[in-house]
């Protein structure tokens, strides 16, 4: 806290408040506060953002969830460079292209520049996010120290760089992350009684961007935007030069992005809506109780800050009021559909901050213990979930990498018999080599006795593979599988002549089909 205040005071914010003293004589107000925070301008702290944001990159080397890398980076090398694998949602139309078009961009660019080295394409989307997340510190602390002051501002801030699972995801290539992202941005922008930063047409543009990248973006805004409408005389100006406009050209603009590499037109937002929400079919990849989100989802979420949490809630201002209402129903809707997830309410993060921060500005004598409290006990699952827990599915693709290097390239054949998705793919290994995976597509047409080929494959796996590779001409050159899955097919590994290469640790935590280790296998020639 200390030295992130030290960085706010230069020599012309101590000259400007020398000038001030000498002129105005009466004690300062709030607005005054406002005024002496303003003076020390955001630089030094976005150089500190982008310093811990850049750590933060690098410190975060385990995987989280498959859509980190199948919905934005595995279709970004593919429209790059026109060899990859799309899953069954780009098929169906549910996915849309603007989100992967960004790091399309970056990876195009570092063609061009003949740097398209796999690390790069790995950790330069990455490094971006890292960028954004940054920023997005920046304007939530501006944003704060415009509604209170410096100090209350500097709380927000410190509580934001604290959070475990912001370290955790805001530099991961997810959907979520840039939603969350551009839901700051917007919050910076958004007209709440008190701030003279207000502006319609910037908050409203962000919000539909983040709508373009993923459509449940719209429900912490409804509550927010509501509240705005009604305070808004100029109602109908609201709607006709601001609304509209947006909508139109924000939807137009992902309509013919999205023609282009679809090939038809496709309107992925009502795809994405029907499937998730009216049809519900998201519990094919699993479904939790009602209330999950309200005793785990974000008590896990928020970790050590629960408590600053709900005292900020008792604490803050009447129009803080409505932050705390895009909280609860944000909750309430994702609780009311059956597949849960904790990076669906990473949103509403940004929102509990204000109130986490606004509860540390105020406990004044036990302030700096509880800063203590706040920085240690995040720093503990912050640094194990971004170094150790599950990071076997990023590491054991170095191993494929340098197949890639070997001169029978062209004769390896890499099998993946993981829980589909559960490594990244070309992205992460930029080689023709051929490769599979057990995949797992929903079923669409409403089979009852539908299984998939990852549900298949698990109900008897020596049975499977020895029906699969039933001619020793069709066998992979490699096999890839957590070690839980070892014993039950160690006759068909003697068998084909398979022997052990490698050992990758994935997890303290094997649970069900995931293993503690993934194994290599090679067969022998």
């Amino acid at each position: 806290m200390e030295a992130a205040a030290g960085l706010l005071r230069g020599p012309r914010a101590v000259r400007l408040r020398q000038r001030r003293s000498v002129l105005y004589s009466q004690p300062r107000g709030a607005a005054g506060q406002r005024a002496a925070g303003a003076a020390a301008g955001p630089a030094p702290l976005l150089a500190l953002s982008l310093a811990l944001r850049a750590l933060n990159c690098f410190l975060v080397q385990t995987s989280f969830v498959p859509d980190e890398y199948w919905q934005s980076l595995e279709v970004a090398h593919r429209m790059v460079f026109h060899y990859g694998y799309l899953t069954w949602e780009w098929a169906h139309g549910l996915r849309g292209y603007s989100y992967p078009l960004i790091f399309a961009s970056i990876y195009k660019a570092l063609q061009l520049l003949a740097k398209d080295d796999v690390q790069l394409l790995i950790w330069v989307p990455r490094l971006a996010q890292a960028v954004l997340a940054a920023f997005a510190d920046v304007k939530l602390y501006s944003l704060v120290q415009h509604l209170e002051n410096a100090e209350t501002a500097k709380c927000v801030y410190f509580c934001q760089l604290c959070s475990w699972f912001t370290w955790y995801s805001c530099t991961r290539t997810l959907t979520n992350t840039m939603e969350t992202l551009l839901t700051i941005f917007a919050l910076s922008y958004y007209p709440i009684k008190g701030s003279k930063m207000g502006s319609s047409c910037k908050y409203l543009a962000l919000i539909a961007l983040a709508v373009v990248v993923r459509p449940t973006a719209v429900i912490p805004w409804i509550p927010l935007f509501f509240s705005h409408f009604l305070q808004e005389q100029r109602k109908t100006d609201l709607m006709l030069h601001h609304c509209i406009p947006i909508g139109l050209v924000t939807v137009g603009t992902s309509l013919i992005i999205d023609r282009v590499f679809f090939g038809e037109w496709v309107l992925v937002q009502l795809n994405f809506l029907k499937f998730n929400v009216l049809q519900n079919l998201g519990t094919f990849y699993g479904s939790h109780p009602w209330h999950w989100y309200f005793t785990q989802g974000l008590p896990v979420i928020l970790g050590t800050h629960l408590p600053f949490f709900i005292h900020g809630c008792v604490l803050a201002p009447k129009r803080y009021r409505i932050f705390l209402v895009a909280v609860i129903w944000t909750v309430l809707v994702y609780s009311m559909l059956s597949h849960k997830e904790f990076r669906f309410i990473y949103p509403v993060l940004p929102f509990c901050m204000v109130f986490c921060g606004y509860s540390l500005k105020h406990l004044k004598a036990w302030k700096k213990s509880a800063a203590s409290f706040l920085l240690i006990s995040n720093l503990l699952p912050a640094l194990y979930t971004g170094l150790i827990h599950q990071r076997g599915s990023l590491d054991v693709m170095s191993h494929i990498q340098q197949l890639c290097s070997n001169s029978h390239q062209s004769q390896a054949f890499v099998f993946i018999m993981m829980p589909c998705h559960s490594t990244p793919f070309y992205s992460h290994v930029h080689c023709p080599l051929k490769m599979r995976f057990l995949e797992c597509p929903p079923d669409l047409m409403g089979n009852e006795s539908y299984t998939d080929e990852a549900d298949l494959f698990y109900s008897d796996p020596l049975g499977w593979l020895n029906k699969e590779f039933y001619n020793d001409t069709l066998l992979p050159s490699h096999l890839i599988f957590f070690n839980v899955l070892e014993q039950e097919i160690s006759s068909f590994l003697a068998s084909r002549g398979f022997e052990k290469t490698a050992t990758v640790f994935h997890t303290h935590l094997p649970q069900g089909r995931v293993g503690s280790h993934i194994y290599v296998y090679r067969r022998k020639t």
